[in-house]
């Protein structure tokens, strides 16, 4: 997937779709350590222990209109190629949770994507579900309970279209400000010799090509 917040939104919905009522989203960008965490975790019927390992399987699933076991694999598969881990915890009757770590700045590493829309979508189309998204950068963090929301509204419905537009468009300026999905690690700068040998290597014999450093 070409966004974070698609797998996250796929990931949610495979919870959603088993009865959860409560879903926690936590993501953690430390941009000291080079890393990325994405920790899902809900309430749902949960998988059974002999099908843990079956759902990561993309071609497994328990239903006849979609293959739910598809999120889980191509999620682990991301965090694998971004030099990260990937953890999967569930118990029956008591929900999911999944993990996955990514390290920032990996060629491979997806943008974060607009998480306000996605929030948004999640949101309207499960009013009577609650959702709490914590979102880190560093020592920075931005919170999202929509309990907190609903009791703020009083009578007015969480899922109508100016409170919805409203959240979206608070989540994406909130995570603006905490300067959240940056991925990009500026390299240091190199000599022009660096860039060379960066990219066309020359045999140790060759000798005669001078490093020029570059001035401020």
């Amino acid at each position: 997937m070409r966004e974070l917040a698609l797998h996250i939104m796929d990931l949610i919905e495979n919870g959603l779709n088993a009865g959860a009522t409560l879903v926690e989203l936590t993501v953690e960008e430390d941009r000291s350590a080079h890393r990325l965490a994405v920790h899902i975790r809900d309430n749902g019927r949960g998988i059974p222990e002999t099908l843990v390992n079956e759902v990561l399987n993309p071609f497994f699933t328990t239903r006849t209109t979609r293959r739910v076991g598809m999120g889980l694999s191509l999620f682990r598969e991301a965090s694998r190629r971004c030099e990260g881990s990937f953890d999967l915890k569930s118990e029956e009757g008591k929900g999911t949770e999944v993990s996955a770590t990514f390290r920032l700045g990996h060629i491979d590493l997806a943008p974060l994507g607009d998480m306000g829309s996605t929030l948004s979508c999640l949101i309207i189309g499960n009013p009577g579900v609650d959702f709490l998204y914590r979102h880190l950068v560093d020592d920075r963090v931005f919170e999202l309970d929509t309990r907190k929301v609903k009791d703020q509204l009083g009578e007015a419905h969480i899922n109508e279209p100016e409170v919805v537009q409203y959240i979206g468009a608070l989540v994406n300026e909130s995570l603006s400000e905490l300067g959240a999905g940056r991925f990009e690690i500026p390299r240091p700068r190199e000599s022009c010799r660096e860039v060379q040998d960066r990219h066309h290597p020359l045999p140790a014999e060759a000798g005669g090509v001078q490093s020029i450093t570059m001035e401020e």
